[in-house]
């Protein structure tokens, strides 16, 4: 496999994009849908070992979004996309077809409410699609 494209990835963008679906989280589980996803996953919020391990949680899950992001960026590089459409377009596609649909199964097994599939494959979708549209203008 021919790796060359690699060092044309724009890491700074790459960044970028992945603080903005990152911090779309902020927004997302804050007041958006924090009550709801804390009632679906039956989580005590008054339990004091719910915070233990946050910081490193955030940290992992931030590396786990840079992967993702590169993914993107990646097929964007290989496919030539560039604009806004092209961008909202791939992250909806990417969004649905991969991470949507992978935690849709894998809530179906742990037999989670409907809702919440919903709120965590939206938030996929429309984390993608942004990042996409960044990495598409920039």
């Amino acid at each position: 496999m021919d790796t060359a494209f690699l060092q044309q990835l724009e890491w700074l963008h790459i960044l970028v994009a992945t603080l903005a679906y990152f911090s779309l989280g902020a927004i997302w589980y804050g007041p958006l849908f924090s009550k709801k996803w804390i009632a679906y996953h039956g989580i005590n919020v008054n339990d004091p070992g719910m915070k233990k391990g946050v910081a490193g949680i955030m940290l992992l899950s931030f590396v786990l979004f840079f992967l993702v992001t590169t993914g993107l960026a990646i097929l964007i590089g290989r496919l030539e996309l560039a604009g806004v459409l092209s961008g909202l377009k791939l992250g909806l596609f990417t969004g649905t077809f991969f991470s949507a649909a992978a935690i849709s199964i894998t809530y179906l097994y742990l037999q989670k409410p409907f809702g919440l599939h919903f709120i965590e494959g939206l938030y996929h979708i429309i984390g993608q699609a942004l990042a996409a549209i960044i990495l598409c203008i920039w």
